[in-house]
């Protein structure tokens, strides 16, 4: 008889940054004196055996992904264990109408509980060997209160994160759009730290017409930016705008942040609209999800980079030869991580956490090679969730 699924758990709980606030569309920025409550939450598989496997996202951990996940949870019930590819491939059918993320959390879960069971690290069953990924310091969007506000204050932040020693550094620009902004910023990141880190731009998607993203485009071109990513009001869902752009300019563009799922993924390569893939084990459909995106970008000679930090994205990494950086974000002045404070053993995600080669190390223990503070969990749990016996 087969080992199957006999419990979901899902623990809701929150915890406190301080000096971040967000602005008027929910980015997050510096904010001195201010204390944001983040809720997040945990996802906790027991199978029929009595193994057990969790995953707890970061950035992954909205609200909305929450909703998904509790809408799939009991169908998960006496299914069997090791059967992850059906589990993506149902899962990825019954939130056709969401784009799949609540998949995310538990593809990882059940890959953690594989690791457990088998007493083996997720990354090594993965293939992976690259045990230190070098890692770039992903900035807290732009803000006009007083932090990452104007291109000094990005330099002199870029300077404290290279003497913690990241060789790499990403701006994330301004909420209203301000072309005249992003290309006075990126003109003098250029000439500040040519040859010393790698330079990226992420608009988050600001940027409200095509001339503007044309103009920061050829910007980061002269100042030698390593790639600029979701440029404009197109949401970076746009195959036909990416093109025109990427024709356009000399700095690659990386793409697919927002669009979930390996075909559509699949669509913009051919379609010629971006230069870099991106994929994330709490969006894309989990650790299988991602390392399906990882090996369709490979057999079209692109990189896949991967979006944001944890556990499951170093797992993902480590096996992944077409990546370059690891994404620490998101950190600020002060701000030394917004990713929540749940572990027991060492694991960090702050920005003090690089080594002094600038990498990450991959965790190797079995499962995703963490343990989760359970105390802090539950003295910070604001809702429960059972499903199965």
């Amino acid at each position: 008889m087969s080992t199957t699924i006999s419990r979901v758990e899902v623990f809701e709980y929150s915890y406190d940054v301080d000096n971040l606030g967000a602005d008027r569309k929910h980015n997050r920025v510096y904010c001195k004196g201010a204390r944001s409550v983040i809720g997040n939450f945990v996802v906790r598989i027991t199978d029929s055996d009595g193994a057990v496997g969790e995953f707890a996202p970061g950035l992954g951990g909205k609200l909305p992904h929450l909703g998904q996940v509790l809408y799939v949870a009991p169908l998960l019930i006496g299914h069997p264990v090791d059967e992850r590819e059906r589990v993506f491939n149902d899962l990825k059918k019954v939130l056709r109408h969401f784009g799949g993320v609540g998949a995310s959390h538990v593809d990882c879960a059940l890959w953690d509980l594989l690791g457990k069971r088998c007493g083996k690290s997720v990354a090594a069953l993965l293939g992976g060997y690259r045990w230190r990924l070098p890692a770039y310091a992903s900035a807290i969007h732009a803000d006009d209160n007083g932090g990452l506000h104007c291109k000094e204050a990005f330099a002199d932040f870029a300077e404290e994160c290279y003497a913690l020693g990241f060789r790499a550094f990403k701006v994330h620009g301004w909420t209203e759009g301000d072309a005249r902004r992003e290309i006075e910023n990126v003109l003098h990141l250029g000439r500040q730290f040519a040859g010393r880190m790698a330079l990226m731009l992420d608009l988050g998607c600001e940027i409200l017409t095509f001339a503007d993203a044309l103009a920061v485009g050829r910007a980061c071109d002269e100042a030698g930016f390593f790639w600029l990513e979701d440029p404009f009001r197109d949401n970076g869902t746009s195959q036909h705008a990416q093109r025109k752009l990427r024709q356009m300019i000399r700095t690659p563009l990386l793409a697919l942040e927002h669009v979930r799922g390996l075909e559509p993924k699949a669509d913009w390569i051919a379609a010629e609209a971006t230069d870099f893939l991106r994929a994330d084990p709490e969006y894309d459909l989990g650790i299988t999800g991602t390392m399906k995106t990882a090996h369709l970008a490979e057999a079209f000679g692109l990189d896949c980079e991967i979006h944001s930090a944890g556990p499951a994205h170093r797992a993902c990494m480590s096996a992944m030869r077409n990546s370059n950086y690891y994404e620490l974000a998101l950190v600020g002045p002060t701000i030394p991580t917004i990713l929540p404070p749940i572990y027991t053993d060492g694991y960090s995600d702050a920005s003090t956490a690089v080594g002094a080669d600038g990498c990450y190390p991959v965790p190797t223990g079995p499962g995703l090679g963490v343990a989760l503070d359970w105390d802090f969990i539950e003295r910070r749990r604001t809702g429960y969730h059972r499903f199965g016996a």
